[in-house]
């Protein structure tokens, strides 16, 4: 099923929490809402459960508005952060809670919640109480409450977020999985984190400051950001201010090539280079500047290096002899891997 955002705009006292939002999920799309805490992601979630009315726009699910319809009519499943399960229940009612709430025919909850339970790898748990359970596990009890429903729509708030990172690893795993055998079951998911989204997301939205910012998949908000913000907020990045020369771009007494397509010469401009795709040594474009940090990661090393007064991350494959601190190095990008935005750094475009 279909979610529609068609101009939605949500204000509390006056304040404006989400901005005229034009957003399409598709049916059997993963939909990743990405944005920092107070961007509107959760208040969008939100309105599609019904959860708050908005002050214009309509939300229609399959094409079907229903902005004016309470939760329980819009045939929705939903698992927020805190998992909410009712600790004086055990598992297996509190996945039979929601079907419970919509009268269905006992004969027919004893084997949806079995079915729900089986999905997520919880059947064996299904008569314990959720103080016996880890926050992994009860995470899944949510999620299978959720799927009980058979929603054909299912809401994410922030899922993940109270997990550590080995069982949010897991847990990612999971509903990967599940969407493979969901495929007609379309998801909004919540998240301020990257991976999160890079992982799951079919495509993802990008939220700042209660408006949408860039709509894209991963692949093309990671390799062809439209601002600063995206690129920032998708993956890490080297956002450096460079000025557009008639064959590429200038940083500090630097010449750059690269595409410059549409920017007037002179034009201040920021150039998107991804840490992964910055060498050391000679080569192509070639910046020469400052070791300020080494962090060394296991299999690879992040140099932080000062460029004509910029920081330049570089990841690299584990050096068996890394520059020193205040060690001058030389950095180096292929044309291809760089992007050029619109003028502001970071923080400057949002």
């Amino acid at each position: 099923m279909s979610i529609r955002f068609d101009s939605v705009t949500v204000a509390y006292d006056g304040n404006v929490v989400l901005d005229s939002l034009d957003l399409t999920v598709a049916p059997g799309e993963v939909m990743a809402l990405l944005g920092p805490s107070g961007s509107g992601k959760t208040t969008a979630l939100r309105a599609v459960a019904g959860f708050v009315r908005p002050a214009s726009g309509r939300v229609l699910l399959g094409g079907r508005d229903v902005t004016d319809l309470p939760p329980h009519r819009r045939g929705i499943g939903m698992v927020v952060q805190q998992y909410a399960l009712f600790p004086h229940l055990r598992v297996e009612d509190n996945v039979a809670f929601g079907l419970k709430a919509r009268r269905t025919p006992r004969a027919e909850i004893r084997g949806r919640v079995a079915e729900a339970l089986e999905m997520t790898g919880m059947a064996a748990y299904a008569r314990r109480y959720p103080r016996e359970l880890s926050g992994g596990q009860q995470q899944r009890v949510a999620i299978a409450r959720a799927l009980a429903v058979r929603p054909a729509v299912l809401l994410l708030d922030e899922p993940l977020s109270a997990l550590d990172a080995r069982l949010r690893s897991g847990m990612l795993a999971e509903l990967a999985r599940l969407h493979r055998e969901l495929p007609d079951v379309s998801i909004l998911y919540v998240t301020h984190d990257q991976m999160e989204a890079l992982t799951l997301a079919d495509r993802i939205a990008v939220m700042d400051k209660a408006r949408l910012r860039a709509c894209g998949t991963p692949r093309e908000l990671y390799r062809a950001p439209t601002d600063a913000f995206t690129a920032s907020f998708v993956g890490n990045a080297n956002l450096l201010p460079v000025t557009v020369t008639a064959s590429g771009a200038a940083l500090g007494g630097a010449e750059l090539t690269v595409d410059t397509a549409g920017a007037a010469a002179g034009a201040r401009a920021t150039l998107c280079v991804r840490p992964h795709l910055v060498g050391l040594g000679d080569g192509p474009n070639r910046l020469t500047g400052t070791v300020r940090e080494i962090q060394w990661r296991g299999s690879t090393h992040r140099l932080h290096v000062e460029v004509a007064g910029h920081p330049v991350m570089a990841d690299l494959p584990e050096l068996r002899d890394p520059p020193a601190h205040g060690a001058e190095v030389a950095l180096h990008f292929a044309p291809e891997d760089a992007v050029l935005l619109a003028a502001g750094v970071g923080g400057d475009d949002h």
